[in-house]
């Protein structure tokens, strides 16, 4: 293995005044087994340093939250405050709060969010209004997207809002045809009043694990996916399974894609993190569409 690559699926960066925060789901078997998540920081984007969290290099350990295994894809805001971590493990999602982006990010009742089904990968998107939208996967007749307004403490969403957004029925969203279609990993933009639900798809060991989207007028959909999805796969940056990521900001204000592949040809484990621009193309006549800028593509590595 390449000693200075980052081993980090399903990847988010926070950007916090001048620093950049990379979190993920473990997979360098070096730090050992998934119990917690480790962060990495740079300021550009190209040195990176770590694994700095406050808890030998974890910004959320176990035993400090809710959960015992499956630490998975974690997303880090700023909230009243404090900064937050959604995330899942024990394939339930839950919340934890820390006074620093390193952590130490605490849940302290140590429970998740009700739900009478598993669900993972969550995404908080705040809207102009300031309603806040959980957008998360179900694991029910293959893994689904749905999306829930939550309450303003964001440990509950409001039942009755709950919807259904994206379900694997396209040819590219399921290119083994297996009876569980998996869609997830959301991430929400709103741009020029509209909608961007940007999704993976594909079991995440499928080679064909891509990157698509879909827009709506409203933060609870209907959803009509892009036509020319997948915007990421693996004959675009010529590496199998890319996907599960999310977007931020640069310091110059440009929108980048943070994203996992696999290992190499043969093996998914552990995934490597890497980055990619991604930007909105005007077209007339027509909402803007997002594309994915390959020759900005590179893996994310340790000094």
């Amino acid at each position: 293995m390449d000693s200075g690559q980052i081993y980090l699926a399903d990847p988010t960066i926070f950007h916090h005044v001048d620093t950049y925060y990379l979190y993920g789901t473990t997979g360098d078997p070096k730090w050992g087994k998934n119990k917690g998540f480790l962060v990495y920081t740079s300021k550009d984007l190209i040195q990176w340093s770590g694994p700095k969290g406050a808890k030998c290099g974890l910004s959320l350990a176990m035993g400090d939250s809710y959960g015992e295994i499956g630490f998975w894809a974690p997303q880090v805001f700023e909230y009243k405050g404090l900064f937050y971590m959604a995330y899942t493990a024990n394939e339930h999602i839950a919340m934890a709060t820390s006074k620093s982006p390193l952590g130490p990010f605490v849940n302290t009742s140590k429970e998740a969010l009700k739900a009478p089904v598993k669900q993972i990968d969550p995404f908080v998107f705040f809207d102009e209004d300031g309603r806040k939208y959980l957008y998360h996967v179900r694991l029910t007749q293959g893994n689904r997207i749905y999306v829930a307004e939550l309450q303003d403490d964001l440990m509950a969403i409001k039942p009755e809002t709950l919807r259904e957004c994206i379900t694997g029925e396209l040819e590219w969203e399921n290119t083994q045809k297996t009876d569980w279609p998996v869609t997830e990993g959301p991430t929400v933009l709103k741009h020029k009043g509209l909608y961007y639900l940007i999704y993976s798809a594909n079991d995440f060991r499928n080679p064909d694990y891509a990157v698509g989207y879909a827009i709506s007028e409203s933060p609870l959909g209907p959803w009509k996916k892009f036509d020319k999805s997948p915007i990421m796969y693996k004959d675009l940056v010529g590496e199998n399974g890319p996907g599960h990521g999310d977007v931020f900001l640069d310091h110059q204000g440009d929108m980048q894609y943070v994203l996992h592949t696999h290992h190499n040809d043969s093996l998914t484990q552990p995934r490597r993190t890497a980055i990619v621009k991604i930007k909105f193309v005007e077209e007339k006549g027509s909402p803007d569409y997002l594309v994915m800028e390959k020759d900005g593509f590179r893996f994310l590595k340790t000094k």
